[in-house]
């Protein structure tokens, strides 16, 4: 199963702070919108997500589709083939994709400790 490129997602209180404090470590925002209240960060293959009040906790998310630099892969697997496959494994969805569409879509899952698991794909 391809679930794409891995990402952490941080539920921050402050997201300057929490910027400043990330290029402190090396990171450079790649994307997201400081004024819609996320940012996302790499260093070199690492990527996290900053949200302030977005959703509480953090979350592991993975994008289908997507690489390391938020560019398209040829080949990848759909949200809804990993939500098919899931499925058969009997793996409880908290969202479910809407298999009647075509294109972005998300599901959410938990692990056994209740981690949870965003996967998003956007194109």
């Amino acid at each position: 199963m391809k679930l794409g490129v891995f990402s952490v997602s941080l539920s921050v209180k402050d997201l300057q702070k929490s910027k400043e404090f990330y290029e402190k470590l090396g990171f450079s925002t790649m994307g997201g919108n400081a004024d819609s209240n996320y940012l996302i960060m790499k260093n070199e293959t690492t990527i996290i997500g900053l949200f302030q009040a977005m959703f509480e906790g953090n979350m592991l998310t993975f994008n289908p589709g997507w690489d390391e630099n938020a560019q398209n892969l040829e080949s990848f697997d759909d949200v809804r083939e990993i939500q098919r496959r899931l499925m058969e494994n009997h793996i409880e969805l908290e969202k479910k994709a809407d298999e009647n569409t075509s294109g972005p879509e998300h599901i959410f899952l938990k692990d056994p400790d209740g981690n949870m698991i965003l996967i998003d794909q956007h194109r």
